[in-house]
C-alpha cells in the first residue's frame, strides 16, 4: 500500500530515473529505494545543494546539477529483498538473488547470489554455476500463466529436470 509513497525515496520526474522490478520479486517492510535525487554532488568542493535554490542564488545552473546520477534501479526476476534493505542508484539485482534484511546495496548483485551487510558484501551463491545457467536459460518467469501453473510443484521443488521437460 502506497509503495511508492513509502519505499521509493528521492524520486523525482526533473530526472528521469527509473525503478524497474521483474517478476515474482518478495519484497519485505521497510525496503527502501534510493533514487537519484537523494546523491549530493561528491565532486563539488560543497555537499550542499545549491542547484535546487536557484530562486535564492540566481546561479542558472539546472536543478539535476545538485546532485550525481548513477542510473536507474534494476530489480531482477524472482529477487526477494529483505528486510529494512536499502538499494541505491545505480544498481542492478540479478535475477534470483536475494537481498538479506538492514543490508545497504551500493554494487551490482549477480544473479542468484545472496549477499548481506553494509554495505553488502557476497554470502553465497544460491546453486551452482550449472543450476544458475539452467535458470537463467529457461526464464520460467516469462512463461503463460497456465504453463507456469503446471509447474509450480517443479519450482517449489527444485526439480530442475521436470522444469527443462516442460520448456
Amino acid at each position: 500500500r502506497d509503495f511508492q509513497k513509502n519505499n521509493v525515496l528521492y524520486h523525482y520526474p526533473v530526472n528521469g530515473d527509473r525503478l524497474v522490478i521483474g517478476k515474482f520479486c518478495s519484497i519485505a517492510c521497510g525496503a527502501r529505494f534510493l533514487m537519484n535525487s537523494a546523491n549530493h554532488a561528491l565532486g563539488s568542493l560543497s555537499t550542499y545543494v545549491f542547484p535546487i535554490f536557484y530562486e535564492e542564488w540566481n546561479h542558472g545552473m539546472e536543478v539535476t546539477e545538485a546532485w550525481d546520477h548513477r542510473g536507474d534501479i534494476l530489480i531482477g526476476n524472482d529477487v526477494w529483498i529483505g528486510y529494512e534493505a536499502v538499494i541505491l542508484s545505480g544498481v542492478a539485482i540479478g535475477d534470483g538473488a536475494i537481498v538479506a534484511a538492514r543490508s545497504v546495496v551500493t554494487k551490482d548483485v549477480p544473479p542468484y547470489t545472496i549477499v548481506g551487510g553494509v554495505p553488502t558484501r557476497p554470502i553465497r551463491r544460491r546453486f551452482d554455476q550449472e543450476t544458475i545457467d539452467a535458470l537463467l536459460e529457461l526464464r520460467w518467469w516469462d512463461w503463460p500463466p497456465e504453463k507456469l501453473s503446471g509447474c509450480l510443484r517443479a519450482i517449489q521443488a527444485g526439480d530442475l529436470e521436470t522444469l527443462r521437460q516442460s520448456r
